[in-house]
């Protein structure tokens, strides 16, 4: 009888690896879910002058250099919610990855897959494997899987996960469509007072050479910025561009990008929006690592390294050590003066009735909800405001370039 390598986990979540004889792979399967084994995966054991033996440490060791920084967000959702079935479905993960990869459209994703079975098949565990893509894979990815695998409870885990992207996605897309409307608003309008500048104002500078009087000092002014844009114009660019670079470079340091992000979060009005968006992405992945079953303190590690914002991941690591230490986490986030007071209470009795993981979910909802209506009542308000303010600087522009021609018809009548 044939025999086949396996790797499995037991209930503890920890790894078990052996050798069985079967009939076939999917016999080999039914063994060792008889023996209450969770089957990573099965290959045919080799023979003497068989395949090389890749061991899990190789593996590790690799470097992956696969192109695919391009892969999509929308291919990782969907990616992780094809698994999740699959394996809710009772399907093995090497088998759920092969039955993927026979549909998914990203050659990108496609390569990733492959070299996720590759790694499996040597003996990685599934966080192990997608550990060697961060590129690809969150630390929210590897730490809730790897916290799946040892609950034995990996379909449910990346079922969670799945739900937690297409939300963020979503969201995402609302903020983004949002903001679509004022940017068109905007570049329309400075565009319109460019077009004055460079084309309608010289032509009125023409007519006036002709007339041998003294300009008004609104119109001065026109016809200098004009006379600016056209001759320095190309430097301008060339200076803004080189600026831009410059604060690009700093903002990719971290002292620059961290003094950038505490920058945004003191604005007038949407330094509010930048600290409720902060408080919404800790509670979104808070909610599903609690959910999931990843330990408090665990979690708040996981958010500290995954959060983008470096003054939120700073005030976390505050809240992480408080925790450790023993305090109560409602008492740690009143004590970072970060979060608003409706956070602490809820997170307050969550603890009491342990329901940690609702309360986070409940917020998650709450400010998602303030966000958008946030955004909704900014854009009503930047349409009358940025019209206003357009038809006042034409306006100017106009009464500037008309000012001579009424003197020039005072003079003629006379």
């Amino acid at each position: 009888m044939p025999k086949f390598f396996y790797i499995a986990r037991d209930k503890t979540g920890n790894k078990v690896t052996g050798v069985e004889e079967a009939a076939n792979q999917d016999d080999t399967i039914t063994r060792l879910q008889a023996k209450n084994l969770i089957v990573i995966s099965v290959i045919p054991e080799a023979g003497e002058g068989g395949r090389v033996s890749i061991t899990p440490d190789r593996v590790m060791k690799q470097r992956v250099t696969l192109k695919h920084n391009r892969i999509t967000g929308t291919e990782l959702t969907l990616f992780c919610r094809q698994l999740a079935t699959l394996l809710g479905a009772g399907v093995t993960i090497l088998k759920s990855l092969d039955i993927i990869t026979q549909q998914v459209a990203s050659k990108r994703l496609y390569q990733v897959i492959k070299d996720l079975e590759k790694s499996m098949e040597a003996g990685l565990s599934f966080h192990e494997a997608i550990g060697k893509h961060p590129k690809v894979f969150s630390e929210l990815w590897i730490n809730l899987v790897e916290s799946g695998e040892a609950s034995g409870n990996l379909a449910m885990v990346l079922s969670r996960l799945a739900g937690y992207l297409e939300r963020d996605a979503a969201f995402k897309k609302k903020i983004v469509s949002a903001l679509i409307y004022p940017a068109i608003l905007m570049c329309a309008g400075l565009s319109a007072l460019l077009f004055m500048t460079i084309r309608i104002i010289p032509t009125f500078a023409e007519i006036f050479k002709g007339f041998n009087i003294q300009l008004p000092f609104l119109t001065q002014v026109l016809l200098n910025i004009s006379f600016f844009i056209r001759h320095f114009g190309f430097v301008m660019i060339i200076v803004l561009a080189v600026g831009f670079w410059f604060l690009r470079k700093y903002i990719s340091t971290k002292t620059g990008k961290k003094n950038f992000q505490s920058l945004l979060l003191k604005l007038p009005i949407f330094g509010e929006f930048f600290r409720t968006l902060c408080v919404e992405r800790f509670t979104s992945e808070m909610s599903t690592l609690v959910e999931s079953g990843v330990p408090i303190l665990y979690s708040m590690e996981i958010a500290e390294r995954s959060v983008n914002n470096l003054v939120l991941a700073e005030v976390i690591h505050k809240i992480k050590e408080d925790v450790r230490e023993g305090k109560p986490l409602g008492q740690s986030l009143e004590k970072s003066n970060f979060f608003d007071p409706m956070v602490v209470q809820m997170i307050n009795i969550g603890e009491e009735i342990g329901e940690l993981s609702n309360m986070f979910k409940r917020l998650n909802t709450f400010y998602q909800e303030y966000l958008e209506n946030f955004l909704t009542r900014f854009t009503s308000m930047f349409e009358p405001i940025m019209l206003i303010f357009m038809g006042g600087i034409i306006g100017i522009m106009v009464i500037g370039l008309f000012l001579p021609i009424f003197e020039i018809s005072q003079i003629g009548g006379k």
